[in-house]
């Protein structure tokens, strides 16, 4: 039986489940699942999401004092979580009903705040399990149903995502910016800038036998023009957005004994390098998280590099190489007692624009000063720690220079995933075509593939198949 309250909701009293058939997944329409980590705290927070969230709230919520048989939408309520079964309280809580389309999924939400140990949580779920229309949610389902209710597009999708996964500062900035529709905002003015283009075109196409303003293909191609021109320069932005989502790769390397190691250990202010006077102590690739000054960095210490006999030691020595040249940043270590003979020859191939310098052990030389000229160069003493604060101030300085990310919308890059500069990429590509194009039909088509191209970002075009592998990495309860 079904009635209409005040609020709009129709409230369900459900006929007894003996009655009621097994229903196949597809006819389970109703999701549920933990949407806080797992395990001991105050608070667990249970959301169902589905047609049959309001019959759920009927049947398992029993609060006290109620005067109404529908829950008053958007307000928590203090309760009793009973077992729809034989009453049997499960937990003291709180319930919260959100009514559709004003949830984040856009369908009716339930949610329920109980407290967050093992027992309760799996008794919940026992009790949610005897709702035939109901089954736990696939990872992701909370925000894929969000999306297809046109709650989020994909770039907010993809930063609501990357904000759950931010460590750092940077990170969540970053993410915030997506998330929030900034992304998505700039995209769309593309689009529709294209569809613009594309308008002109077509109204040389359709009216191409009446009074058509002279110069409209050209306006388009110039038009045309000036977005190429955009689109290029987001794409040449040195991939800073998806290396401050994924983490500036910095690549140690040097002579051995110059205090590779020993620095690592400082950054990551811990014994995480074994540090001994033996050539060759550092075999393989030791890498580990930091975050400087809202920056996430990758450190990787390498092996000395060095002519080697060691069939183990020489395997070490080619992957720090590797390591070096696919690093986005390099460090190279240098002990100043050796300094003055110059850069080992073996090492030589491995400097770039990218790679900064630390003259090490300056307690045991003598002339240091023609080293603090050198860009982006300082020298300090690790066993000391003179010179250090100097060292990692320049340090985060340099990085926020080579990245050029302060945090404000106008400087921050909006390419942040692989799949958003392929799809500007193929627009480009269209665009070109389309500026080159003599013939005007074949020119529309271009411009049709192009906004299609940036559609696919936001998700504006079809894009089934890239949607798995977007929601399948948020947790079950996301």
């Amino acid at each position: 039986m079904h009635c209409l309250c005040r609020h709009g909701l129709t409230c369900v009293r459900a006929r007894p489940y003996s009655t009621i058939s097994a229903l196949s997944t597809a006819q389970r329409k109703t999701i549920y699942a933990l949407s806080t980590p797992p395990g001991k705290a105050g608070v667990g927070v249970i959301r169902v999401s589905g047609p049959a969230a309001l019959a759920v709230w009927s049947r398992l919520i029993k609060a006290k004092n109620r005067k109404q048989d529908f829950p008053v939408p958007w307000k928590f309520e203090r309760c009793h979580i009973v077992h729809p079964e034989d009453g049997r309280v499960i937990d003291d809580a709180l319930s919260v009903f959100f009514k559709a389309p004003k949830s984040f999924t856009s369908e009716d939400v339930l949610e329920l705040h109980v407290h967050s140990g093992r027992a309760i949580i799996a008794s919940v779920f026992s009790a949610l399990a005897t709702f035939p229309s109901c089954r736990p949610a696939e990872a992701g389902e909370f925000t894929r149903r969000a999306f297809l209710g046109g709650r989020l597009d994909l770039t907010e999708v993809e930063g609501l995502r990357d904000l759950i996964d931010a460590e750092t500062e940077g990170q969540r900035r970053l993410a915030l910016r997506a998330a929030s529709g900034s992304v998505r905002n700039q995209y769309e003015q593309i689009r529709s800038d294209i569809i613009h283009c594309l308008a002109l075109v077509e109204a040389l196409i359709d009216f191409s036998e009446e009074d058509v303003e002279d110069g409209v293909y050209d306006q388009a191609r110039g038009q045309a023009r000036r977005l190429l021109a955009n689109i290029e320069a987001l794409l040449d932005d040195g991939h800073r957005g998806e290396i401050i989502r994924s983490g500036i790769k910095l690549a140690i390397f040097g002579p051995p004994n110059a205090g590779k190691s020993t620095l690592l250990n400082f950054l990551a202010k811990r014994e995480a390098a074994i540090v001994t006077s033996v050539p060759g102590t550092t075999r393989d690739i030791l890498e580990l998280s930091l975050d400087i000054d809202g920056l996430p960095v990758i450190v990787a210490d390498t092996a000395g590099l060095r002519k080697s006999e060691d069939l183990v030691e020489s395997i070490g020595i080619e992957r720090a190489r590797a390591a070096v040249q696919q690093a986005d940043i390099s460090l190279c270590v240098l002990s100043l007692e050796s300094a003055a003979a110059g850069l080992p020859q073996d090492m030589q191939d491995l400097v770039s624009a990218d790679t900064y310098f630390l003259f090490n052990k300056n307690d045991l030389a003598v002339d240091t000063q023609q080293h603090t000229s050198k860009p982006n160069s300082w020298t300090v003493s690790l066993a000391t720690g003179d010179g250090t604060e100097t060292f990692m101030t320049g340090l985060s300085a340099a990085l926020q220079k080579r990245f050029q990310f302060k945090g404000d919308d106008d400087n921050a890059p909006i390419i942040t995933h692989a799949r958003h500069r392929s799809h500007l990429t193929s627009a480009a590509q269209f665009l070109r075509a389309f500026i080159e194009a003599e013939d005007v039909i074949f020119g529309a088509e271009e411009l049709r593939y192009a906004a299609k191209e940036i559609g696919k970002i936001s998700g504006e075009i079809g894009v089934e198949d890239v949607l798995d592998s977007i929601f399948r990495n948020f947790c079950i309860g996301k």
